[in-house]
């Protein structure tokens, strides 16, 4: 049985991080099929592939529970992305697993206020104190620069030895290897 996480909504300070709904599908196309916001990942999707990939993602929050929720702007209900815990796949190349992992996506007209780091933390927060993990990772391509500077700000660590290949893509592929951070609980709570 995989590990189980609880997926409430959370209010911070401007936002409200809730599950996925089926009517955030089209959301999550005109996010996903952003160049910009895509350039880390192997390709900007496509409406069929956005499809399948919100389909996997909704079934995976009802397997586990939680799959990066949604980032909505508290005063207007407005659709900025997605930021929380998620239970990886197996076949990843992780070089730990099981494990949790926190992850984000945000419209760039969104990007540098914060936001990210926002949501971030009171996800972390609630892993710690709520499911008591002990710990939760981030994984992103090495040239990522912007979400590296996240993990570093959420005081997640790394360790070169634990860098990584995506086994989905070539060796040498331009996203390969993938930095991997960890936060410990005992660090959180020492913050």
């Amino acid at each position: 049985m995989p590990i189980q996480l609880k997926s409430p909504v959370i209010e911070t300070e401007r936002l409200i991080l809730r599950p996925w709904k089926q009517e955030d599908r089209e959301h999550y196309f005109t996010l996903s099929s952003d160049e910009d916001v895509m350039a880390y990942f192997p390709n900007a999707q496509m409406q069929e592939e956005a499809d399948s990939v919100f389909a996997r993602i909704f079934a995976r929050q009802e397997e586990v529970g939680q799959c990066f929720p949604v980032i909505e702007e508290k005063n207007t209900g407005a659709f900025l992305g997605f930021c929380g815990l998620s239970v990886p796949r197996g076949d990843l190349g992780l070089p730990v697993w099981p494990t949790v992992e926190i992850g984000w996506r945000l419209h760039k007209a969104h990007w540098g206020k914060g936001i990210t780091l926002e949501a971030a933390k009171a996800w972390l927060e609630f892993a710690f104190h709520e499911l008591k993990l002990e710990e939760v990772i981030a994984y992103t391509a090495h040239n990522n620069m912007k979400s590296r500077r996240v993990m570093e700000k959420l005081g997640m660590s790394r360790n070169p030895s634990d860098d990584f290949l995506i086994t989905s893509l070539d060796r040498d592929h331009r996203l390969n290897p993938h930095v991997l951070y960890r936060l410990a609980a005992e660090v959180w709570r020492e913050d």
